[in-house]
């Protein structure tokens, strides 16, 4: 049976994307996915690309190249990314004082500029006044991540890399080393497995044995089909309940508890916010629940209610549009930062997931990984590593 350099398990846009990177470096590559079409995290994905945002030498830097990349890589991969820049809108609601939530983001690398009410609903028309104390503002990017997952997908097929539809099951072991994967219907062999599983990424390790400090909430979102109604802005809220949830979840105080299924250690955080595509169609959302178990069923019934009333507050003309519920695992890391590199004591066993920002992250890092692979120094691949939490 045929060996692989790597396999890939998960063909979001962490899968994608590295598969692609590591062919390019000569490797051979095998990308395991789960399901012929996109789900999951990356399908229902704002895919805003905040590299404005970054507050130290190691995000700045990232961003840096993230913003580069995304700028020519519709060419590089020789489909359309639907790469666009747009004005972020990011509202301050009346309970909240304008010039402290402003001071929040007074360490970021772009400094969002303070707006009044007014310029803010000259920018962005559907706002409700009544609704917001002012807003903040700043340049950002933005990008389809469906479109952007097939591009890098026909990329990596086109030089030479394999997919397989297939449920990965199992790692195959053979004494201290991992040198395969079970799937549903054979099994696959190679020099080295990477999980690029998003929120299934933790359950699925430890199904193997193999604990690691990555997380996952439950997210819901609803999705508005293309309508003719257009926002000028991506509209998100300034204080961003999920980013405090997932804080609050992630100590090590809980981590035994997140092996355990049947807790819920906060109540879920609802965020509204909503960004249009290029075809119209519209995200709203989102709630965000810390679940520690990855299958539980989520009544959609209230979610909805809930979610509707929010937005309808900030942009009453979503509020009532015919939507589709959706709702998918989101990955985080206990330190904001993703899980990248070799896993703990155990050989050819590796991790890239716990993206905040995937579609910020993803690009140049997948590109560091395949170099520092073949043997180029990387202190960025180094300081992401999953040893940090040791």
């Amino acid at each position: 049976m045929k060996s692989y350099d790597w396999i890939v398990v998960g063909g979001g846009i962490t899968g994608a994307a590295l598969s692609y990177e590591l062919a390019k470096k000569g490797f051979t590559v095998l990308l395991l996915e789960k399901y012929p079409t996109l789900k999951g995290a990356t399908r229902y994905s704002y895919a805003i690309l905040s590299y404005w945002s970054g507050t130290t030498d190691l995000t700045n830097q990232l961003f840096q190249e993230a913003k580069e990349r995304h700028h020519y890589l519709s060419e590089e991969l020789e489909a359309d990314t639907q790469f666009q820049e747009l004005d972020l809108l990011l509202t301050i609601a009346t309970e909240y004082d304008p010039k402290k939530i402003a001071t929040n983001f007074s360490q970021c690398n772009i400094v969002p500029r303070l707006i009044s009410v007014q310029e803010a609903c000259e920018m962005e028309p559907l706002l409700n006044q009544e609704a917001i104390a002012g807003a903040l503002t700043v340049p950002s990017g933005h990008v389809s991540p469906e479109a952007t997952t097939l591009a890098y997908c026909q990329a990596f097929t086109k030089i030479g890399g394999q997919t397989e539809i297939a449920e990965v099951t199992g790692l195959v072991k053979t004494g201290d080393r991992i040198t395969g994967v079970h799937t549903t219907t054979q099994t696959y062999h190679a020099a080295n497995v990477v999980i690029c599983a998003g929120g299934i990424s933790r359950h699925f390790l430890k199904s193997a044995g193999i604990p690691t400090r990555v997380y996952f909430t439950h997210a819901e979102m609803l999705e508005i089909p293309p309508v003719e109604l257009q926002l000028n802005t991506s509209v998100l809220t300034a204080v961003q309940k999920r980013f405090q949830c997932e804080a609050a979840t992630s100590t090590v105080e809980f981590e035994q508890m997140w092996d355990e299924p049947g807790h819920e250690f906060v109540p879920f955080s609802l965020d509204a916010g909503a960004i249009q595509f290029k075809n119209g169609s519209i995200r709203i959302g989102q709630i965000s629940r810390v679940l520690t178990d990855p299958y539980t069923k989520i009544d959609p019934t209230q979610s909805e209610v809930a979610m509707r009333a929010e937005i309808g507050k900030v942009l009453p003309a979503l509020e009532n549009l015919p939507a589709t519920w959706h709702h998918c695992l989101v990955a985080y890391s206990a330190d904001d930062l993703p899980l990248i590199g070799a896993i703990p004591h155990l050989e050819g066993i590796h991790i890239f997931s716990g993206f905040s920002s995937p579609f910020v992250f993803v690009p140049p890092l997948a590109k560091r990984f395949a170099n520092y692979v073949v043997g180029e120094n990387d202190e960025i691949i180094k300081q992401l590593s999953p040893h940090r939490f040791i």
